[in-house]
């Protein structure tokens, strides 16, 4: 049977047999209650007479420690284990047997709660545990207490010493602590300096890190409000799915008003007024119309039917970007077409004489640097030998071939005669005025009359939206159709006294002397010129259709492209090798357009190929009308840089970072650049 316990806690067993006396229990209960205080007051008076005692000599302290060692003996005789426990459970924080004393005065300070009293923690503590838990605390208190007692007697040295060490361990663990805080706040710096030193942009275009994210003061109002709207169009959604009508006629005003308040809104202060307000209203309708409405598989759902909207809306607007600036490219701005014609008028206005050039002799000088510039475009043909005349080093033995069109010819010969190039020699002539340059003899021409071409080129039908038209627009240039571009093929022919001549676009500006090309040597090639291959697009099967036998066979596909814009021609090979044979033969196998697309470059890499000298880089930079990263040291130390590309510096759509490299050869204060409104 279990034991019953009696008022003091203690377990007292029946003896075997029927009904026995309870005498002996009485017994025990009255002993423990007399015995009681008598036990309280012998620890009192060790305890009181070991403090007492602490300045005594030796015998005098082994006198107190016998005579305590001898009261627990007695006392442990006189009760068992058990009773023992209770006695000591039950005594308060007065005597020496009182673990609340060892926890209040040596507790260590790693144990202890600042601001909280750590005897009634520990007690807290003990009083909720389990039985088995408090009893084995009681043995734990008792092992404590011996070791308080021996604390007790201890000398002042040893108690010097050990305040000492605690004073160490307290200074050791706060140094520690000191350590631990200082090495987290390094590893928090440096890892906020590799924070700043990541490139955000390897992450790409497409990175859902935004730019506003790294900016503390982001616009949140805006970002929110365009939030709501995707959300809402969500439900909109799904609303009319589930036919949920007043929700539905809820989040359409809901979404309006938003919309409105946000506007062409790119940051918070561009918001109306009421955009706070309108933010609230659609979070409290959001919300109801979650409760409402939310299905993961739903929402989910339209959130990537949205996306790919919206990738599709991309893609067309890609190509509508590429449609307007293509078109743009091909445009002449109103203040240089505002140029030509003022000049062409003033032109036609002086009298006959006075419409002549000076040093006419020098044309034809073969000891002279001779250069070809075929251009439509008055500012940037200026812009060409002004560049060239300021940095050359004798620009007197510099002459310069202009050819324009008919519509051009007053306005080019009126500005040169305004702004001579100093001692320089010019020249302009008519194409139109080349008698020899006719279908007959011309491929090019040819294929311009007839109807097939007329058809790809003039067709009312043919696609010219934005999103048929944009890929086929740049082989539809009006400069195809203009044999100013196809001149190139022909320089013998309109040159045919001169030796070598210096080719020059008019899209270029030239930034050293160039006399020095006339000097390098060929190897028997007919073409100086740069070499464009450092990438796969500047290759050969980028240009040409290597599908055909009559290219895979001729061409290599991997053979290096070159630059047109800056090429030195040696005529005289030109003549012996009959260059423009090649190019005619050519330009008759590519009538149906099946060899290449329509443009001067492709022609050129086939006519000269194997004849082509490379010519060190720095002589020609190219990339300034399409590439935002090309070099400046290399832009810097080029002796021509090359517009190639839709953004000529002459438009608004040209990069600004290179404009300048353009512009400075302008001086935009001339009365007709005043009267036509052209600023820089």
């Amino acid at each position: 049977m279990a034991p019953k316990r009696g008022p003091t806690g203690v377990g007292v067993h029946r003896p075997r047999g029927g009904g026995g006396s309870r005498f002996p229990l009485a017994i025990v209960v009255l002993f423990s209650l007399l015995l009681v205080p008598l036990i309280f007051f012998v620890g009192r008076g060790l305890h009181t007479s070991s403090h007492h005692n602490d300045d005594l000599p030796g015998p005098g302290k082994e006198d107190v420690a016998w005579r305590e060692r001898l009261a627990t003996q007695h006392i442990k005789s006189l009760f068992s284990k058990e009773v023992i426990d209770v006695i000591i459970a039950s005594t308060n924080d007065m005597g020496p047997y009182s673990l609340d004393s060892f926890r209040k005065s040596n507790l260590s300070a790693s144990w202890r709660v600042v601001g909280v009293d750590s005897s009634v923690v520990i007690d807290s503590e003990i009083n909720q545990t389990s039985p088995d838990v408090r009893q084995e605390t009681h043995k734990v208190k008792r092992d404590v207490d011996s070791d308080n007692q021996s604390q007790i007697v201890d000398s002042p040295a040893k108690l010097a010493r050990r305040q000492l060490r605690e004073e160490r361990r307290e200074k050791r663990a706060s140094n520690l602590v000191q350590q631990d805080d200082d090495a987290i706040v390094k590893l928090e710096n440096a890892a906020i300096e590799r924070s700043r030193s990541v490139d955000t942009a390897v992450l790409g275009k497409y990175s859902i890190w935004r730019k506003e994210n790294e900016n503390d003061n982001f616009d949140s109002t805006v970002r929110l409000m365009r939030d709501q709207i995707i959300m809402a169009r969500v439900y909109l959604s799904i609303a009319k799915m589930k036919s949920k009508l007043d929700l539905l006629q809820e989040l359409q005003t809901r979404l309006k008003e938003s919309q409105r308040a946000l506007g062409e809104a790119s940051s918070d202060a561009d918001l109306h007024q009421s955009a706070p307000e309108r933010l609230r209203a659609m979070g409290q309708l959001l919300s109801k119309a979650r409760e409402q409405l939310y299905d993961c598989k739903l929402v989910t759902g339209k959130l990537r039917a949205m996306l790919q909207s919206a990738d599709e809306q991309v893609r067309s607007f890609k190509k509508q970007s590429t449609f307007l600036s293509q078109l743009a490219a091909k445009t002449i701005p109103n203040g240089i077409h505002c140029l030509s014609m003022r000049l062409t008028i003033d032109y036609y206005l002086l009298p006959p004489e006075k419409r002549k050039f000076p040093r006419a002799e020098n044309l034809e000088n073969p000891n002279f640097y001779h250069y070809a510039l075929f251009s439509d475009n008055v500012l940037a043909a200026s812009v060409v030998v002004n560049s060239t005349v300021m940095n050359a080093k004798d620009p007197s033995k510099h002459v310069f071939h202009l050819v324009t069109d008919k519509l051009n010819f007053g306005a080019m010969n009126m500005w040169f005669l305004l702004n001579p190039p100093r001692k320089a020699t010019i020249h302009v002539e008519n194409v139109d005025e080349f008698k020899w340059l006719n279908s007959s003899y011309c491929p090019v021409l040819r294929q311009l009359e007839s109807a097939a071409m007329k058809e790809y080129y003039f067709k009312a039908g043919h696609p010219t939206t934005l999103a048929s038209g944009a890929s086929n627009l740049k082989y539809r240039n009006p400069k195809y159709l203009s044999m100013l571009n196809h001149l190139r093929f022909y320089l013998p022919q309109v040159y045919p006294k001169l030796d070598k001549i210096l080719f020059l676009d008019d899209d270029i500006v030239v930034q050293k002397d160039l006399t020095g090309l006339w000097s390098v040597d060929l190897n028997g090639k007919v073409n100086g010129a740069v070499e464009t291959c450092g990438e796969s697009f500047h290759r050969f099967d980028k240009y040409l259709n290597f599908t055909n036998p009559h290219i895979a066979r001729n061409f290599d596909p991997n053979a290096c492209g070159w630059a047109y814009g800056m090429n030195i021609f040696d005529l005289k090979v030109w003549k012996q090798k009959d260059i423009t044979g090649i190019y005619h033969k050519w330009q008759n196998m590519n009538e149906d357009r099946a060899l290449w697309k329509l443009g001067t470059l492709p022609p050129g890499l086939i006519t000269f190929y194997g004849l082509t000298h490379p010519l060190a880089k720095s002589w020609h930079v190219l990339g300034l009308g399409y590439n935002p990263s090309v070099d400046r040291s290399e832009i810097e130390n080029a002796a021509v840089v090359h517009y190639n590309g839709n953004m000529k510096p002459w438009l608004e759509l040209a990069m600004t970072k290179y404009r300048s490299y353009w512009t400075k050869y302008i001086k935009y204060d001339h009365p007709y650049l005043r009267n036509c409104k052209l600023s820089e």
